[in-house]
């Protein structure tokens, strides 16, 4: 039974993390708001994802720096002191998320059931929701159809910033385009220097222009350095050069993003681009890009049946394979199949009408 037969007040959704899961909450957001324009949307998230969230309109983003320890619950409950919502959407299963959920009052508190919480998430709320689907996004969606929408189909529209269009703007010209983008924010989710280096090889063979995105962070900068060190055939490397609106902005005008599970593969989603995905440690029904999960190169049931014996089936729905070394059970053969497949099935390399 739906928990709202009128427009509710005031929501508030709580997803602090990561890139990934807060574009697919963007999908809920963005249905709430079709059904209810007067709703008023708090979304309470992490300082990164804030530089991404900020796009949506008519949504208030506060911000919740993990970094400040204590402090950032201390600095969230005095934000929302005297205020209370119609209801609370706890929407990740994590002990810090529920933690913060404290300090939220609200009459209804909707967290997952206990198929998909984790942490003890199911002390902290007094409504459960069932899941839609096996993917992140139906789960995330069920919300919504909780509430009472009466439309929970998922659908990304997000308009870009004019100076992150004009940034991306130079790159529209060099197509058709491939972004690559190498690493995750955990490394045991890469794929080999090797393989990319090949891939960019067949791609500029192909007459493809290749470029690389990504994050700041270390590892995946010294990743697209081997990348680059391996082949001439990297036409620019971006990895930690843009912020998140210029890759959002980048990627819209790319034909293709190759990725493993990791946030550029779901900002693809965002924008429209289809993505090529590479994955081993998590099933990707449930973390795949979701308007192309029969473009995604998994070697997770076979990792999986090596690791425990069991299927996909017979385990839970978080189950990840733990082997360190299970991506490298991808190769290049797989990988250029499903590229010559995606760019025939997508026309990629044809000029746009």
């Amino acid at each position: 039974m739906a928990l709202f037969d009128a427009p509710p007040i005031s929501l508030c959704l709580l997803r602090l993390s990561a890139i990934g899961d807060c574009c697919h909450t963007i999908a809920l957001v963005q249905a709430i708001q079709r059904q209810w324009p007067t709703t008023k949307i708090t979304w309470i998230t992490g300082k990164v994802e804030a530089n991404l969230l900020q796009l949506l309109p008519k949504v208030e983003i506060i911000v919740f720096d993990k970094s400040a320890g204590w402090h950032a619950y201390r600095q969230l409950w005095r934000a929302l002191k005297g205020r209370e919502f119609d209801a609370l959407l706890h929407m990740q299963a994590a002990l810090r998320a529920s933690i913060a959920s404290l300090g939220i009052r609200a009459k209804y508190r909707l967290g997952f059931d206990k198929s998909r919480a984790k942490d003890g998430q199911w002390l902290f709320t007094n409504y459960k929701v069932a899941p839609l689907g096996e993917h992140v996004v139906d789960g995330f969606m069920a919300f919504g159809q909780a509430l009472g929408l009466t439309d929970v189909t998922p659908h990304w529209s997000l308009d870009l910033p004019d100076e992150a269009v004009l940034w991306a703007k130079p790159y529209q010209t060099q197509q058709p385009l491939l972004l690559i983008c190498p690493a995750a924010s955990k490394a045991y989710k890469n794929w080999t220097a090797e393989g990319y280096a090949k891939l960019a090889e067949y791609a500029h063979h192909k007459g493809m222009k290749v470029v690389l995105i990504g994050s700041p962070a270390l590892q995946e900068r010294e990743l697209a350095a081997q990348i680059c060190e391996l082949t001439p055939h990297i036409t620019k490397n971006l990895v930690g050069e843009t912020s998140l609106p210029q890759l959002l902005a980048l990627i819209k005008v790319a034909r293709l993003v190759v990725a493993p599970d990791t946030g550029p593969t779901h900002m693809a989603t965002l924008v429209g681009t289809p993505v090529l995905g590479l994955y081993a440690h998590h099933n990707p029904a449930r973390t795949g890009p979701y308007y192309c999960r029969d473009y995604v190169v998994s070697v997770y049931d076979a990792a999986l049946l090596a690791e425990t014996g069991k299927t996909t089936e017979q385990l839970p729905w978080r189950t990840r394979v733990k082997d360190a070394h299970a991506m490298q059970r991808i190769d290049i053969e797989q990988v250029t199949a499903l590229f010559e497949r995606i760019i025939y099935d997508f026309n990629l390399l044809q000029e746009p009408v």
